[in-house]
């Protein structure tokens, strides 16, 4: 940017921040849907894929693998133009939250898997033979142990999910890279703008990764312990 453009920049600066902080929020939305629909997915397959069942194991094995091997863009198109071709319309934002939680959800079963067998078998025979049943061992004693166990993973996958939210773009979700790429389009102030953009998502996820971090510590302190 030359000297030249430095007015133009400053008085349109306070419009590129409304329009890119607007597309934030709806980031922190996608993110938050997406984040609780993968953890609710990876807790839901994650147990099929650990169950006695042979037909629950396949069905967890099968969506594990087709969703891990597909593009999110791809998952992405489908679910918001492929549904709509058979009249099944979503929203922008309900499509790119349908999305990244149907693939976070391959990635989180297979955490969750782990989790839950790293849990000693001895503990849920014990509750069986107590007089629980195997659902009731696996969410009173079995999933509190496990989430403790992949309280890490999941920040981590947090941090990932906030980032690959700026492919919800492709389906004209409003989140913030969408409204960078109009924002270009109007002003042509690319490098300014993106760099805008990088700040923010700075802003969004450093506190994140802080937060990994701190709580990766007290985990090893507490295991040390």
């Amino acid at each position: 940017m030359t000297a030249a453009d430095w007015p133009a920049w400053i008085t349109h600066l306070p419009h590129f921040l409304d329009a890119l902080l607007t597309g934030a929020v709806i980031t922190v939305i996608v993110t938050v849907g997406g984040f609780i629909g993968s953890v609710v997915l990876g807790i839901l397959f994650g147990a099929f894929s650990t169950s006695q069942s042979l037909l629950l194991r396949a069905v967890a094995h099968i969506y594990v693998e087709i969703f891990r091997g597909l593009p999110l863009l791809t998952v992405l198109f489908i679910i918001f133009f492929g549904l709509a071709t058979i009249g099944i319309r979503l929203d922008p934002i309900s499509a790119a939250i349908t999305g990244f939680s149907i693939n976070g959800g391959a990635y989180l079963s297979e955490v969750f898997r782990a989790g839950i067998q790293s849990i000693h078998k001895g503990q849920s025979e014990a509750a069986l033979s107590v007089g629980m049943t195997r659902m009731m061992a696996f969410r009173y004693i079995i999933l509190p142990q496990s989430i403790r166990v992949v309280l890490p993973p999941l920040a981590n996958f947090a941090i990932g999910l906030l980032k690959d939210t700026s492919l919800a773009s492709a389906v004209a979700a409003p989140e913030m890279m969408f409204n960078a790429g109009r924002l270009v389009s109007e002003t042509f102030f690319a490098t300014e703008i993106y760099l805008l953009v990088a700040a923010l998502y700075l802003c969004m996820s450093l506190p994140l990764s802080l937060a990994t971090r701190l709580l990766e510590r007290r985990m090893a302190r507490a295991h040390a312990q």
